[in-house]
């Protein structure tokens, strides 16, 4: 077999600057105030008084829900790496909030789009929620399960397993004889039901919804054909390279709490964390999500300048969803008997990250994109 020559890897700098910094710290501490454990766990319990809070301390008090929308629009115009920053605190804090879904895939869709209205609303606080089942990496894995049709007159069809739900907004991806549409539809309208469904991981709920509404009710499609295949596609690889950057956070989170546990915990007269075989299992960790880190940021870099996305994207997310698993794992471990107790907060990242393992594609869907795009074998990933 013929080894592949690849181009050389951009020079991106990946070192933070002084507004990501103040942006992380700003973050941090409000999600620390509005994401208290307590209220997250009783999300299990169908007890919400948590989501709301938070999602609105991030928008009304920082603007978070406008980071991506141009200014033109009524948005902050910031690009991916100041949204990685973001999503890194959302997942440090497991915060149960739609920034991922609405302030990144959907905004991102709409920008790509040039829906004005639909990003003014957006801008203003609202959200949108892109209709595809969550484990959803491509355009191409999409159209091969396509489950919406537009048929005599009506946008008619069911898709489970939607994240980002509940929203104001449905963008709706419709297979028709004239390639992919893309509809916006209100989530308040007659014809769609949307049926909670149990997830996992209660900080990010999965959603059934089935569509039967009317195509003069559902308006013009925002695009059709070709470019609703790019839109899709760019979105979703934004999409996963900014979840690549909170599952980063969440490893982060969880390293620096197990280290602290274990410098407290005495067994046998001594510090727990003193032990050999512990200092090993942490170091391998803290090797492990240092890595993370840097693949994260460099996706959310080669993001913003646009160069080597899907090879950096692919890579980040096949990595950091595996690193996240593998650190909240250790966590729940290295915290013996208070870390499988259900009000634990590591019990909660061991949740979110499991969760995260297949949101946006598999590390395996992705290993195999990323084999297609270096020209190795193996099979085409949806």
């Amino acid at each position: 077999m013929t080894t592949p020559t690849l181009p050389p890897a951009p020079d991106l700098d990946l070192l933070a600057t002084d507004v990501e910094t103040d942006l992380r710290r700003s973050v941090r501490a409000v999600l620390a105030k509005t994401c208290p454990t307590e209220a997250l766990t009783a999300l299990a319990d169908g007890t919400d008084e948590v989501s709301a809070a938070a999602w609105s301390a991030l928008t009304d008090d920082l603007g978070l829900a406008a980071l991506l929308v141009p200014e033109e629009h009524g948005g902050a115009g910031a690009g991916p790496r100041e949204a990685a920053v973001v999503a890194e605190e959302c997942g440090r804090a497991c915060a149960p909030v739609p920034f991922l879904t609405s302030a990144v895939l959907a905004t991102d869709l709409l920008v790509t789009l040039g829906a004005t209205e639909a990003l003014g609303r957006l801008a203003e606080g609202g959200t949108a929620a892109l209709v595809v089942p969550a484990a959803t990496r491509s355009a191409q894995g999409w159209s091969r399960g396509a489950a919406v049709s537009a048929t005599g007159g009506r946008l008619v069809g069911d898709v489970r397993g939607v994240v980002g739900l509940p929203a104001d907004l449905l963008l709706v991806p419709v297979a028709g004889p004239d390639g992919p549409a893309l509809h916006l539809v209100e989530a308040g309208a007659e014809g769609v039901t949307l049926t909670a469904v149990t997830s996992l991981d209660a900080t990010r709920p999965l959603t059934d919804v089935h569509l039967d509404v009317p195509l003069d009710g559902a308006g013009t499609p925002l695009a059709t054909g070709e470019m609703v295949t790019a839109a899709l596609d760019h979105a979703l690889a934004t999409a996963a390279g900014l979840l690549a950057a909170e599952q980063a956070g969440l490893a982060a989170w969880c390293l620096e709490q197990t280290v602290a546990h274990l410098s407290e915990r005495r067994q046998f007269g001594r510090v727990v964390g003193g032990f050999q075989a512990l200092k090993h299992r942490l170091a391998d960790l803290y090797a492990e999500v240092g890595q993370a880190s840097a693949v994260a940021a460099h996706a959310a870099a080669a993001l913003a300048e646009g160069t080597d996305v899907p090879v950096s994207v692919a890579v980040a997310q096949a990595f950091c969803s595996e690193v996240a698993v593998h650190a909240a794992e250790e966590a729940v471990q290295l915290h013996g008997g208070l870390g499988m107790t259900w009000e634990s907060p590591v019990h909660l990242r061991l949740k979110r990250a499991k969760a995260d393992h297949v949101l946006l594609g598999s590390p395996d869907a992705h290993r195999d994109a990323l084999a297609t795009l270096v020209g190795l074998p193996g099979p085409e990933a949806g």
